[in-house]
């Protein structure tokens, strides 16, 4: 019946219907948390599938409503009891995927947080949390807090889920550092950019979100440093990015970068101007004629010669400038 059908439905704000004559079929009051603002369970069958605790945390994404204290304890019991375990990676990802695309991103990892899934889920970014970093580039310290800052700046910056995600990721590798070496991290975007091929490895992460987050975690500092770089390291970092086969990833990668720069407090409105000179490095080591240079070469000579002449292209670029 459909009463019986509302009843199995997963939150009250999904569990009314209207009938022939328009009269509102509400059972379970969601009309009203719907006017409140909450995302409350229906029943006790919400525990029959434990990716309804990922779906209540990719609503709260969307909407930015809190979570009602008693669907709150049942979430944690069905996370104490083991049950985000048994989840496939498939069905997680479609839910973190989805989740990425919403309006307030930040609130599908609090949620998750707060009910103690995201440790099973995702332990690399629980990780973070509590992991301090050097008070005169980071005011807000924790590292956990400044990756959802993070996360919020790459939501305001680009639409595109895979941006959100490499944001995201950006700083696993600080969650490995040695307690004694704190609050400095040194090497962590090697030891991130393995990390977060794991994560893309357990939940089966397509390929573009992966080679994105990748190349965040491992090279964002050196976009953050555009300004002192030798002009052959940012060819090299262009190229790390396959960036003139794939010239798309450049507009991804600084923005991920950017909002790493912003995502501190105090530093949300700064201008980022490193972004433009990553983007201008690759304008002018584009325009570079490489038919023209490879004619009457041959071999590593060809390679070779166009290295040099992008690395001149870069210079006089950045000389003009």
């Amino acid at each position: 019946t459909l009463e019986q059908d509302l009843a199995r439905r997963d939150l009250t704000i999904n569990a009314m219907a209207e009938d022939a004559a328009g009269r509102l079929i509400d059972l379970f009051d969601g009309a009203v948390d719907l006017r409140r603002g909450i995302l409350r369970h229906v029943a006790p069958a919400f525990a029959e599938d434990p990716l309804r605790v990922l779906r209540v945390a990719r609503f709260a994404a969307r909407f930015g409503y809190p979570v009602a204290h008693e669907t709150q304890l049942l979430m944690r019991t069905l996370v104490q009891a083991g049950e985000m375990e048994t989840l496939v990676a498939e069905r997680v990802w479609s839910e973190l995927e989805r989740a990425l695309a919403e309006k307030q991103p930040v609130r599908f990892f609090e949620v998750l947080r707060e009910c103690g899934a995201l440790p099973r889920l995702l332990p690399e970014l629980d990780a973070l949390f509590g992991v301090p970093q050097p008070p005169e580039h980071h005011p807000e310290i924790d590292t956990g807090v400044h990756t959802l800052m993070v996360l919020a700046q790459a939501t305001r910056l680009s639409p595109d889920a895979r941006v959100r995600f490499a944001a995201l990721l950006h700083d696993l590798g600080k969650g490995t550092t040695p307690a004694s070496e704190w609050p400095k991290h040194v090497g962590h975007e090697e030891r991130g950019a393995a990390l977060v091929r794991d994560i893309c490895s357990r939940l089966r992460v397509p390929n573009d979100y992966r080679d994105l987050a990748v190349l965040a975690a491992r090279y964002h500092t050196h976009c953050h440093r555009a300004a002192e770089l030798r002009d052959a390291t940012l060819l090299e970092t262009l190229e790390a990015l396959d960036a003139f086969r794939r010239p798309e990833r450049i507009e991804g990668f600084v923005r991920a970068c950017e909002a790493d720069f912003r995502g501190r407090t105090g530093y949300e409105e700064r201008p980022y101007p490193q972004a433009d000179i990553f983007r201008q490095a690759y304008l002018a080591a584009r325009a570079v004629d490489t038919a023209a240079i490879a004619s009457g070469r041959n071999g590593p000579e060809i390679a070779e010669a166009i290295r040099t002449a992008r690395i001149n292209a870069i210079h006089a670029m950045r000389a003009a400038a």
